[in-house]
């Protein structure tokens, strides 16, 4: 598996270099449809480019897919090392957000929790601030682990959770000697240069029976058909989209049994959810203010266009 190693800060206006890909996940040439160009403004990658949940900024780069396995997939790309800087120095201002998510994570992997050998260990790969590992302990389990790259989400943690935060990207090696029940990887698969090493990385900590838990966009949902290139999931943090066919497929190539699939529906306040809306700037900005009172904060469950699936370790 490629792994993230040593890289310097993004700064504004940097040209990051690229590199040609073949398919992450079956490894075919680049050469499928090309479904979008790229369409990267070098001015515009500032503090927020690499954030979570941050305001959609319409960028992306040459997407290609796949047609052996349904993979959409960015090539050329910027190559590990030098994305390991730009999620370092990432900004973060989406604590509400991340309050709003754990919950529906953990409506998510309930119906998963009988099903474990027991309840002792949980890591959570792509931790941000933490906020799943207090819903993690809230469920249950003794012990909870994270591991997040960015310094910022790290920061806002609780002074309960922060010590439970590890820093750097997710290895097996990082981990060498542990075991866990339960792995998570909420929207984090498509960041990553190798998803199917990720998965049998994770495959390797697991004990026998755990389960292994990814949240991740759906290319072939009907927003992103919907919206198009303005939809939230074209973006530079993206290197690669799945459907639910190549979702499945990813955990069944890692080794792991009894997969299934699913749509997600996400729960956030009305003003996350105006936030990703596709509006014109005036609108967008009238929008904002309407909502920064109280009605902003009214929770609103939708289908953004998500998807979870799971996997067993035999």
């Amino acid at each position: 598996m490629k792994t993230f190693q040593g890289g310097g800060e993004l700064e504004h206006g940097q040209d990051l270099p690229l590199v040609a890909r073949a398919c992450p996940l079956c490894g075919l040439p680049p050469n499928g449809k090309v479904v979008a160009e790229q369409r990267i403004d070098p001015d515009a990658l500032g503090s927020f480019a690499f954030a979570s949940r941050k305001e959609p900024e319409y960028m992306h780069y040459r997407l290609v897919a796949c047609p052996g396995c349904d993979l959409l997939y960015a090539s050329p790309a910027p190559e590990p090392e030098t994305l390991a800087g730009a999620y370092l120095s990432a900004d973060f201002d989406s604590g509400e957000e991340s309050r709003w998510a754990a919950r529906t994570y953990g409506w998510l992997v309930a119906p998963v929790l009988p099903k474990l050998a027991g309840r002792r260990r949980a890591l959570d790969v792509g931790a941000g601030d933490g906020a799943f590992l207090e819903e993690l302990l809230r469920l249950g389990f003794a012990e909870v682990v994270g591991v997040e790259p960015s310094d910022a989400p790290r920061a806002s943690a609780t002074p309960r959770i922060r010590p439970h935060i590890r820093d750097g990207l997710f290895s097996s090696a990082a981990f060498a000697g542990e075991r866990f029940d339960l792995i998570t990887c909420f929207q984090t698969i498509e960041h990553v240069h190798d998803p199917l090493g990720v998965c049998q990385e994770a495959l390797s900590l697991l004990e026998d029976g755990g389960a292994f838990v990814i949240v991740c966009h759906n290319r072939r949902a009907v927003s992103a058909k919907v919206m198009g290139r303005r939809s939230p999931i074209f973006d530079v943090e993206h290197l690669q989209l799945f459907s639910p066919a190549s979702l499945r497929r990813l955990l069944t190539e890692a080794d792991f049994a009894g997969v299934s699939a699913k749509v997600v529906w996400n729960r956030y306040p009305a003003r996350y959810w105006a936030r990703l809306a596709p509006l014109p700037p005036s609108l967008k900005a009238r929008t904002k203010v309407l909502l920064a009172g109280g009605l902003g904060s009214v929770g609103m469950t939708l289908p953004a266009g998500n998807l979870a699936a799971v996997g067993f370790r035999r």
